[in-house]
């Protein structure tokens, strides 16, 4: 059994796509490009130019669902924090930032609101946010 998820552990691979896609992307330019160098002619410079737009697309592809679930885990956080705080507070919490917003996710309910009333204070910063929770709360939906 694994052990539970904290601040030390929280980064997760895919091993499909980080260990192989990637690996045989980056790999495909550089085998491209140096096939182009050896055999230079419009065919082997269209090879490179299809390796990079593969590479390209493999990025952008990973950052479009993140980009959303940033967004998920906004609205997520805000409503949560809407719940826990005290109304006087509730307009603060369009103060916060999503790099913030996104590490709150990790805080326990009883520590979140402090964390969040911190993280305006001194302008924490993702890790900072982080590395202050006690009790951790574990995304495991996160890609």
């Amino acid at each position: 059994m694994s052990e539970p998820q904290s601040f030390k552990n929280h980064a997760k691979f895919d091993p499909p796509y980080h260990f192989f896609l990637t690996i045989v992307s980056i790999a495909s330019v550089i085998i491209a490009i140096i096939y182009c160098v050896h055999h230079f002619c419009f065919n082997s410079v269209w090879l490179v130019v299809v390796a990079l737009a593969a590479v390209v697309a493999l990025f952008r592809m990973r950052q479009y669902p993140l980009k959303v679930q940033d967004r998920v885990i906004r609205l997520e956080e805000r409503l949560r924090l809407q719940a826990l705080a005290p109304a006087e507070w509730h307009t603060q919490i369009y103060r916060l930032t999503e790099d913030q917003l996104i590490a709150l996710r990790f805080a326990a309910d009883d520590e979140v609101v402090e964390l969040a009333k911190q993280a305006l204070e001194h302008n924490l910063n993702r890790k900072q946010i982080k590395e202050r929770i006690k009790s951790w709360r574990p995304d495991n939906w996160r890609l």
